[in-house]
């Protein structure tokens, strides 16, 4: 078995805490994606698992055996840089044979290795090649198949296709979710893009601040984020928040109301919660009329649009004294739609929006965790008849 365990994995470098009490159990032929943020201590996870960085606290397993104090060579893992790292002085079939000559491996079982290798990633024929003869998705296969020949328990990727233009990257992601069918063995991926990760991942493990915030698989992480972190980091363009109070009727906002019965949700009036509606579940009110949920009426002014090809981005003004900072999604009066590639919509406009209701997510604003996510039509015919009741009184 080739799983990979780490029980309670801490890490620091003096004052700094690059990875936080990590509990992480990946299985045998799981592929797995470390995301997060720059400095977030994916990284330093993967050099804790591969053995270039000894844990301060807490035991790595891999395959079932205590590796925590054991060298790199001994853990039965095989890692892939960012940095290629070929020799330019060898042609490929010496680069993807070179561990193999270290162990004194005979030259059949060298020659069977390279040539099985060769053909998973589709270099035959390149094998008297040298690295300057060839394009950056064809170096990257060569370290892809340098590391295969090794036959390990478990690949670590390091962002290998960082380096890459964006179809080359698109392309090479294809190659990679082939490999990791061909190869049927754990692939551990890091990487910051989330594009990546959504495709090409059994499962997200979404890390922050060395800690670890949610694993789960990709649409999991994207339609049920464990907190308000997640739901920022998955998913681009990012999720709209605005900041609000639970009320008697649900929750309110400075611009607009959406009404439930908070017994109902789980939360208490007078609370402080956040609602987050993704881009792609804010919709032109008319458009809005065909859902089975619609929020109540948004009044809002259209103020810069984005043409992506496939759809438009609008940015949406709910109040006429808007602060356009940058960070255009955490402004509690703006909202951020997509809408159809052949939308007629101008800058300026006036119109109104809906939200549709069964995507809205409720997080706790002190804590940041989820709430709730999805607000049921139940739930407001239920605050609606209590309503009459009381009128009737």
């Amino acid at each position: 078995m080739g799983d990979v365990k780490l029980e309670h994995v801490v890490k620091r470098y003096d004052d700094v805490t690059a990875v936080d009490d990590m509990n992480l159990h990946i299985q045998d032929g799981e592929f797995v994606c470390l995301v997060g943020p720059s400095g977030c201590g994916k990284s330093t996870t993967m050099e804790t698992i591969a053995g270039l960085t000894i844990p301060t606290e807490g035991t790595v397993s891999i395959a079932g055996r205590d590796v925590t104090n054991l060298p790199p060579k001994d853990r039965g893992v095989a890692m892939v840089f960012q940095n290629i790292a070929l020799f330019p002085h060898m042609d490929v079939f010496d680069n993807i044979s070179f561990g193999l000559r270290l162990r004194d491996y005979d030259d059949e079982e060298i020659e069977r290795r390279v040539n099985r290798a060769s053909e998973i990633v589709q270099l035959e024929g390149m094998l008297d090649r040298m690295p300057d003869e060839m394009s950056g998705g064809q170096r990257q296969r060569v370290a892809i198949a340098r590391a295969i020949v090794r036959n390990p328990e478990v690949f670590l990727m390091d962002e290998p296709l960082a380096n890459l233009d964006a179809k080359l990257r698109v392309h090479m992601r294809t190659e990679l979710q082939r490999l990791h069918k061909e190869l049927d063995t754990t692939i551990v991926y890091v990487t910051h893009d989330q594009a990546e990760a959504m495709t090409m991942s059994d499962r997200i493990a979404v890390i922050d601040s060395g800690q670890l915030q949610q694993i789960d698989p990709p649409l999991t992480c994207y339609n049920e984020p464990k907190n308000l972190f997640v739901a920022g980091f998955i998913g681009s363009p990012s999720m709209n928040f605005i900041d609000g109070e639970v009320t008697e009727n649900g929750w309110t906002s400075k611009n607009f109301d959406i009404e439930f019965d908070p017994a109902q949700i789980g939360v208490e009036v007078g609370q402080d919660v956040t609602l987050g509606i993704r881009p792609e579940d804010v919709y032109p009110e008319n458009d809005g009329r065909s859902l089975p949920d619609p929020s109540m009426t948004i009044d809002a002014k259209t103020d810069v649009l984005e043409p992506m090809g496939d759809e438009i981005f609008v940015y949406l003004m709910l109040t006429e004294d808007a602060d356009t900072s940058l960070d255009q999604t955490a402004s509690n009066d703006q909202l951020l739609m997509s809408v159809a590639p052949d939308y007629d919509i101008s800058e300026d406009q006036s119109m109104d929006v809906v939200l549709d209701r069964s995507r809205i997510h409720l997080f706790d604003s002190s804590s940041g965790q989820a709430i709730h996510h999805g607000i049921t039509s139940a739930a407001r015919a239920e605050t609606s008849s209590g309503t009459e009741a009381e009128s009737d009184d």
